[in-house]
């Protein structure tokens, strides 16, 4: 690795790197007592280790996962009225501020996966959270939703028009509109955001599954791959979109690199293939 861990407080987050998925770092949001409720510094700690993650060439996948009963409880409400009925319009200024959102994932524009470990609630900023991953994994006692419009705000750190994308227009309305909380099968039958729904003690396993299966191969193709996802979602058709994604750096990074090279050798020679950190 180029460099240590940033320093966090385990007040906030608890880190690990596992030593059988050395290419695999692992966020817990470690404030239980409050369901992992967002505050500045949680944010800032999450940032700090997903900046370290986007710009470390060994790692190529993140998980990020909640302590206690919660994924995460969104927004400290508690905080945000205390600001709000003293005049200051902190989190308003925050949603029209450029940067990667709440608990600096809602927003983030990763070009290496993240894959989401729901182990319960996962409501309001948490969901928004939760739908910027491009891997989910949930316990069967999760929760998802957008309770805003019964506390009299929005949706607004890039939760909403993803929400629109993946369930459509009505399913979409339903949510924000209502302030309904769904279940994880529902989620992932209905909603159609989930992955994979499995029994709470298991959901950390299987994600760490998942992040298996994807460091397995070439982490320029995926980084690629993730690119290409990014420009079919943000650009205007498909022709644009594709011409956006094989002229990122991440594909030409991919087709000048060691990996393809190695990657095709490995299927002539019949072995399994040894790749290399990008060079990012």
């Amino acid at each position: 690795m180029t460099g240590g861990l940033p320093k966090t407080s385990p007040e906030n987050i608890l880190v690990t790197i596992p030593p059988d998925l050395p290419h695999v770092i692992v966020i817990t949001m470690n404030r239980p007592a409050t369901l992992n409720a967002m505050t500045p510094e949680l944010r800032d700690d999450i940032g700090k280790v997903m900046d370290y993650f986007e710009n470390e060439p060994s790692l190529w996948a993140a998980i990020i996962t909640g302590s206690g009963r919660a994924f995460s409880a969104g927004m400290d409400l508690g905080a945000w009225l205390k600001e709000q009925s003293s005049g200051q319009l902190t989190n308003y200024d925050d949603v029209k501020t450029p940067g990667p959102g709440i608990g600096s994932i809602s927003k983030r524009n990763s070009k290496k996966p993240i894959i989401a470990a729901v182990n319960g609630f996962a409501v309001g900023g948490g969901f928004e959270m939760v739908l910027n991953c491009d891997l989910v994994v949930a316990a069967t006692n999760a929760k998802f939703g957008y309770p805003e419009a019964t506390r009299g705000v929005t949706v607004a750190a890039g939760g909403l028009p993803r929400l629109v994308r993946v369930a459509g227009h009505q399913l979409a309305a339903e949510l924000l509109f209502t302030g309904r909380i769904i279940g994880a099968e529902e989620a992932r039958d209905r909603f159609r955001f989930i992955n994979a729904v499995v029994p709470l003690d298991q959901v950390l396993s299987t994600a760490l599954q998942f992040a298996k299966a994807i460091t397995a191969n070439s982490p320029d193709a995926v980084q690629s791959s993730k690119v290409g996802i990014i420009c079919a979602e943000q650009e205007g058709g498909l022709d644009a979109a594709t011409v956006a994604h094989v002229h990122s750096r991440e594909t030409e990074r991919m087709f000048k690199g060691e990996n393809i090279t190695e990657g095709l050798k490995s299927f002539v020679e019949k072995r399994k293939p040894q790749w290399v950190k990008p060079r990012l």
